[in-house]
């Protein structure tokens, strides 16, 4: 070999070594395929979900946060074998960590929390049968108006669905952070899609 000729030979290694050696590894990747990975196992069929004596199951969606305005759905679902009659205003006590009542004003309809809109409608009678649920509105608003007063972040929600019938604890997905306003609207069981 001539010296020329091997000083272009190191600097074609130099210059295409990399890729070579690139190409090497691709081709080593290439001739055994990965298998997928599989996905999670699921169960074939939902766990049943546990049914109160009453017959009918409480829930909470998602919080929903605007501009300080706060709002939480929450279903009432009939999980019984029976027809269960709803009629106004789900009973609403805000709880701390331990689940402790916090004093907090619960009022029906949107007012003093938020302006009346197309959930404020008069509550009515509502049927429902077994598998059917309807839906209500919590709505607070996070606002601190004064330094000196500890915020209230309530963590669970003691709800009934009217006056006089037991009560279940729902956790939301997310804390109900009144600031010091010390107020919570709830609006009316309606069926709503």
């Amino acid at each position: 070999m001539k010296p020329n000729s091997t000083l272009s030979f190191v600097a074609g290694i130099r210059r295409f070594g990399p890729l070579l050696g690139a190409a090497v590894l691709l081709a080593a990747c290439s001739s055994a395929p990965v298998p997928p990975t599989p996905p999670p196992s699921t169960p074939s069929t939902p766990p049943p979900a546990s049914c109160p004596d009453s017959g009918v199951a409480i829930t909470g969606g998602d919080v929903s946060a605007a501009l300080g305005l706060r709002a939480l759905g929450i279903y009432l679902t009939n999980c019984g074998t029976s027809d269960y009659a709803v009629h106004g205003y789900p009973v609403v006590r805000v709880l701390d960590a331990d689940r402790r009542p916090l004093d907090i004003a619960v009022s029906n309809g949107s007012a003093p929390v938020s302006a009346p809109d197309s959930w404020d409608t008069p509550p009515e009678p509502i049927t429902l049968r077994p598998g059917e649920r309807v839906m209500a509105r919590i709505l607070w608003r996070n606002t601190v108006t004064d330094a000196t007063v500890v915020a209230t972040e309530g963590h669970y929600l003691e709800i009934a669905p009217a006056a006089g019938e037991p009560a279940q604890i729902v956790e939301p997905d997310g804390v109900i952070d009144l600031g010091n306003t010390g107020r919570l609207a709830v609006n009316a069981w309606a069926a709503r899609p």
